[in-house]
């Protein structure tokens, strides 16, 4: 068996027999999905845990990778079903290349007051007053994720609301953790990282959140559910299965959430989850989170989509003939939402 087909311990934990009228262990479909055990995996997490995979006559074995961008490779040789990650440049090359893999549904979006990032600025910058608004930004460092990513595009909208130009800004790239520590030791000046790194920044003391990407671009496509050209062409039944059973979850999460955070009904229930399955186990910290926008139909913005590909093409990342229209197949939420119905109706 591939090394790719290990369960992640985490997810392993979560007792697939806990409902009743679950399908037969015989009669469930194996479908192997990419996770990084982080806080936005959460609608995994419930899928697994109420049964909604079983339900759907699945079985989900749960891979665990330390990013999203080393689950293309077994994604596209077929180790992998299903993945996640951004939308990033790379991904758009690899189709060009005919890597058969496909968007097919939204993971993440900055809707408002529900931040995907959050630009963070080193605090003495702050006390000595040499940063009061987003024109100070101006001739500063600035850590980011990788070239090509989607957070590229946050930042052409953050050019645009500051009055500064593309250069104005230096950049280094790094992972999310070594961001908080570059801000701390004064390597970076500003830095972009996701929950829980930004709250932990800001509550060490040598940070301050500064401006959260809902406010920069908001409904900002920041990261989507891919599926191997395997598993969405030859088992596209399976495939929507999937799609509703994670999107019957997203839904659970967002009733869960009151001003972006885990205080709503099963609220607690959720937390003990995120707790029990990733790295983070303070649940009073846990409380005090944003969470990150889901979509309840699983709906991608297309338009955002869009617009970061443009970025991408203008800065010369895009390589070979290649759309957005070419790498995404909505046909899964569409035909997971005929059956559970559209969101609020």
């Amino acid at each position: 068996m591939s090394i790719f087909r290990r369960i992640h311990a985490g997810f392993a934990l979560l007792a697939l027999s806990c409902v009743g009228f679950a399908a037969p262990a015989a009669a469930l479909e194996t479908v192997t999905v990419g996770a990084t055990s982080s806080i936005t995996d959460l609608p995994f997490f419930i899928a697994q845990k109420r049964g909604y995979f079983t339900q759907e006559g699945l079985a989900v074995n749960f891979v665990n990778f330390d990013s999203a961008a080393r689950m293309i490779a077994p994604l596209a040789s077929g180790d992998l079903d299903v993945a996640s990650g951004g939308p990033s440049a790379a991904l758009y090359n690899a189709i060009a290349r005919g890597v058969g893999v496909r968007i097919v549904a939204d993971r993440t979006t900055a809707a408002p007051g529900r931040y995907s990032q959050i630009l963070l600025v080193r605090k003495a910058l702050i006390d000595s007053g040499r940063v009061k608004t987003l024109a100070d930004l101006k001739g500063l460092k600035l850590a980011n994720a990788a070239p090509g990513s989607s957070a590229m595009g946050t930042l052409n909208r953050l050019y645009k609301m500051a009055g500064l130009q593309e250069g104005d800004i230096e950049k280094i790239y790094l992972g999310f953790p070594q961001q908080i520590i570059a801000l701390e030791n004064g390597a970076t000046d500003l830095a972009m990282p996701t929950e829980p790194y930004a709250s932990e920044a800001v509550r060490r003391g040598f940070a301050v959140a500064f401006m959260p990407d809902d406010r920069i671009y908001p409904y900002h496509q920041i990261a989507v559910m891919i599926f191997s050209d395997a598993f969405r062409v030859a088992r596209h039944a399976t495939g929507v299965a999937f799609i509703r059973a994670y999107i019957r979850a997203v839904r659970d999460q967002n009733a869960a959430i009151v001003d972006g955070k885990l205080t709503g009904k099963d609220g607690e229930e959720f937390i003990s989850l995120i707790a029990d399955n990733t790295s983070v186990k303070d649940r009073d910290f846990l409380r005090t989170l944003t969470l990150s926008n889901a979509d309840s139909d699983g709906k991608l913005n297309i338009d955002s989509l869009k617009e970061d590909f443009d970025v991408f093409k203008s800065a010369g990342l895009i390589e070979g003939k290649i759309s957005v229209d070419d790498a995404v197949d909505t046909s899964f939420t569409t035909g997971a939402v005929e059956k559970l119905g559209a969101a609020g109706k």
